[in-house]
């Protein structure tokens, strides 16, 4: 063994040059018997040592007895801060002798300090180097003190400045070399608030297939309670097995995960192992810097039974987070048990990993059977409540997303602080609708967790676009990307937000890089469809179309966009064979919320285009398939009051007002617009302006379960309202509106009726106007019939709007 090496075990250090045993930063006291002792049990570690061995090589020229080896013993016990029962470090073995069973990581300086030959070395406690001498007469000096004799003997007083004059380079050398040390010791010991670490895969060789992921999934959701610590994310993980040409579902080895670990830029990676002892298992974690190649933090825990498994793996995290340099306040304020944060079940815990996995490689359809499964063997496993709540939302199906968001509300508490505040935004953005309520817990999630946050910024985004303000949306997409950089949900949002805010070009980069680096997507696909509409584009419409076809779960969609596309152009038949298609496809994939929702809307331009009965008995249908379906039963009430039914109208509206009092979307966007209509239908123009207030962003607002951003409905009633009460120039402004928000509407009959309110607004004015002015309003309305009747040129011709607008047109010619 090298004189200068330091040993590494826990949270100690041994430094065998300055002879002193540290706990991460404080010095632990220790007489020089129990530190002789020490030093050579951890330069043998694992080994038994007897007692003669001890004797003899630690202290070979002096006597001492069993009882005073036993009492060195015991006082190592204690600086270790072994309790009663639980030897960590060093376990007695009667008969035999002492084994140190602690893991041990020896360190040894590139360039080791130089004594100089004409100097004896010393060592004191302290890990100063100091002149042999020197060190006698301080014990001297320390005797005499402790006798009462402060003067030094005559002779040793006159040599002091002689020795001095040798000693003080050597102090001051010491001191450099002390600091070296410690330096190089304690900065690769703890990562700061910016670094990553890297998770690697579990070493199981217990044989028990039940630990395969679940322990990494444990393991995460223990150290993502922290602060301080940055688990690198999945998404940053996969594109870099991609940069290290290696698929993505490779198992992350202490070699793989040190390898990616290197290249992602992170600090370190933490390796875990379990073994099986009989009835017991043994985990270990371990933290190694991913440069050196040290290991920074350690720790090993036993856990009695299977059942213990999960409640050693968090005390181990716990205290691996101390070590790794989180403060102990941190650590006891963010630490919740990891069996009350996750699940006592590890069979439920495994088809959750499963689940993430699953999501990650095939998407939320293919993840939500296992974590169904994950639930019904815990019916009390909140994550597990709102990952399938999350897969249910990012499939379009509101009411099933309020389910389980809801469960996962109600028992929050069985979940970790971050995770809790997650689940409370979540429910107040998917449930009770209070867009104010969720912006505030989400921004209380980014303070808390400043660097863990990327989920608190998508959801921000998600309620700016709600509330129609799509630079904010966008730009709460691009904080989280910064946090969370290879995630697919940024750009996917960010497609949609810069379709919004008409920048088409912009948008078809951000998806076309999306579908690059991530694969195909529903999202950005719906994006890409709505694009080659807007550009009127129908080759690539159609190319978009098929990409849905054949798709279990995601053919649906691309038939109700082909529905809305053709209704769009008059196409009213065909659309109605779409619509049923999509429906029975739906139902087929149990979904009956979105089949029900796509009824409705059908039912709405059924309304629009003077289909009355049509239109109340598609209504009728949707509300049968999801009766509970904020969704649908939003959209039938809309229908219901186009379609003349005040009564169903009425009915709708006052249930969504009662079970949506507080929620934003519903009091601006919805019930208004329902409100205009029954009061149209009374023949009151000046109630229904009253019931639509004043235009509001949120009018522009993304609508969770559309297919398109928004139809801008009370824009729409507002443009009719007006008319009714002769105001046309307002009138034609609300319906211009629509027109210039085509990133916003997309193919909803709402764009192609407005271009028709157009034509009707400028006809009113026409005939209110005089002399030069009315014939200008007159020019406009021709052309604004001629660009409705161009769209509907091969129109269904029996459709009651297409007949009432080719009659105002020819009697204004």
């Amino acid at each position: 063994m090298k004189a200068e090496e330091i040993f590494r075990f826990g949270d100690f250090r041994v430094d065998a040059l300055a002879r002193t045993l540290r706990r991460e930063e404080d010095i632990v006291t220790l007489s020089r018997r129990a530190f002789d002792v020490l030093l050579y049990l951890v330069q043998n570690p694992g080994k038994v040592v007897s007692r003669d061995e001890l004797l003899k090589n630690v202290w070979p020229d002096a006597f001492v007895d069993e009882n005073s080896l036993a009492q060195s013993i015991s006082v190592l016990r204690r600086a270790l801060e072994e309790k009663p029962g639980d030897h960590s470090y060093i376990v007695t073995l009667p008969g035999r002798g002492y084994q140190f069973v602690k893991a041990v990581q020896i360190d040894t300086p590139e360039s080791p300090a130089i004594v100089p030959d004409a100097v004896t070395a010393g060592h004191n406690p302290s890990g100063v180097i100091v002149h042999q001498q020197t060190i006698r007469t301080s014990i001297v000096t320390e005797e005499n003190a402790r006798s009462g004799t402060a003067a030094l003997p005559q002779a040793e007083a006159a040599r002091v400045p002689k020795l001095w004059k040798v000693a003080v380079p050597v102090l001051l050398a010491a001191l450099l070399t002390a600091g070296w040390f410690y330096y190089r010791s304690h900065q690769s010991k703890h990562l700061t608030e910016k670094d990553t670490v890297v998770l690697a895969d579990f070493a199981n060789s217990t044989g028990d297939p039940i630990f395969d992921d679940t322990l990494k999934t444990a393991l995460s959701i223990s150290l993502r309670q922290s602060p301080f610590l940055n688990v690198l994310p999945d998404g940053e993980v996969t594109k870099t097995l991609r940069l290290m040409t290696r698929p993505a579902g490779t198992k992350l080895t202490p070699e793989v995960a040190h390898e990616l670990c290197q290249r992602a830029g992170s600090k370190a990676y933490i390796a875990g192992a379990i073994g099986s002892l009989g009835s017991e298992y043994v985990l270990q974690l371990k933290a190694v810097n991913c440069v050196s190649g040290n290991v920074l933090a350690e720790e090993q825990m036993t856990a009695t039974s299977k059942e213990k498994v999960l409640d050693a793996m968090g005390d181990a995290a716990s205290k691996l987070r101390g070590k790794l340099g989180e403060s102990l306040a941190s650590v006891k304020k963010f630490d919740v048990p990891l069996v009350e944060a996750t699940t006592s079940s590890l069979e439920a815990l495994k088809a959750f990993s499963l689940g993430n996995k699953v999501m990650d490689e095939k998407g939320a359809a293919a993840s939500l059977p296992y974590y169904q499964h994950a639930i019904e063997l815990d019916p009390n496993f909140a994550i597990g409540y709102w990952s399938l709540g999350l897969g249910y939302a990012r499939l379009g199906e509101p009411e099933r997303t309020s389910e389980y968001i809801t469960k996962a509300f109600e028992l929050r508490d069985h979940a970790s602080e971050g995770e809790k505040l997650a689940i409370t935004a979540n429910y107040y953005q998917n449930v009770t609708r209070e867009l104010d309520k969720a912006a505030l817990v989400n921004e209380e999630w980014i303070d808390t967790y400043p660097r863990q946050s990327a989920g608190a910024y998508g959801n921000l985004g998600l309620a700016y676009a709600e509330q129609g303000q799509y630079e904010k949306a966008a730009e709460m997409m691009r904080q989280g990307k910064r946090l969370v950089p290879d995630t697919s949900n940024w750009n996917e949002n960010l497609v949609n937000y810069m379709l919004a805010l008409q920048r088409f070009d912009e948008a078809r980069q951000i998806g076309n890089d999306a579908l690059a680096r991530h694969g195909d997507d529903i999202i950005v696909r719906t994006a890409d469809y709505a694009l080659a509409f807007i550009a009127s584009d129908s080759a690539a419409m159609a190319e978009q179309e098929k990409w849905f076809a054949g798709k279990p779960y995601y053919e649906t969609y691309g038939l109700a966009l082909a529905s809305d596309t053709e209704a769009y152009s008059g196409h009213v038949k065909k659309a109605r064979e779409l619509t049923r298609r999509a429906v029975d496809l739906a139902l087929r994939a149990d979904d009956k919320e979105g089949g029900a929702v796509d009824l409705a809307t059908a039912a709405q331009r059924e309304a629009a285009y003077g289909n009355a009965t049509d239109a109340r008995k598609d209504a009728t249908e949707a509300l049968k398939l999801a009766p509970t379906s904020q969704g649908a039963e939003a959209e039938s009430a809309l229908a219901f009051a186009m379609a003349g039914d005040t009564a169903r109208a009425e009915s709708l509206a006052q249930d969504l007002d009662k079970r949506f009092r507080l929620g934003t979307q519903m009091q601006s966007l919805w019930l208004p617009p329902v409100k205009a209509l029954l009061a149209l239908d009374r023949r009151d123009p000046a109630s229904a302006l009253n019931a639509l207030q004043a235009p509001s962003p949120v009018e522009l607002g993304n609508i969770p379960f559309a297919l398109n951003i928004s139809c801008l409905y009370p824009t729409y009633v507002r443009g009719d309202a007006y008319l009714a009460a002769g105001q046309d120039s307002t009138a034609a402004a609300e319906f211009q509106k629509i027109v210039d928000h085509n990133g916003i509407v997309w193919n909803c009959w709402t764009g192609a009726m407005a271009r028709l309110g157009l034509a009707r607004a400028n006809a009113l004015r026409s005939r209110t106007a005089q002399g030069a002015e009315a014939d200008v309003a007159r020019a406009r309305a021709l052309a604004a019939y001629k660009d409705f009747l161009t769209l509907w040129k091969d129109a269904d011709p029996d459709i009651p709007i297409l007949r009432e607008a080719k009659a105002e047109y020819s009697k204004l010619q």
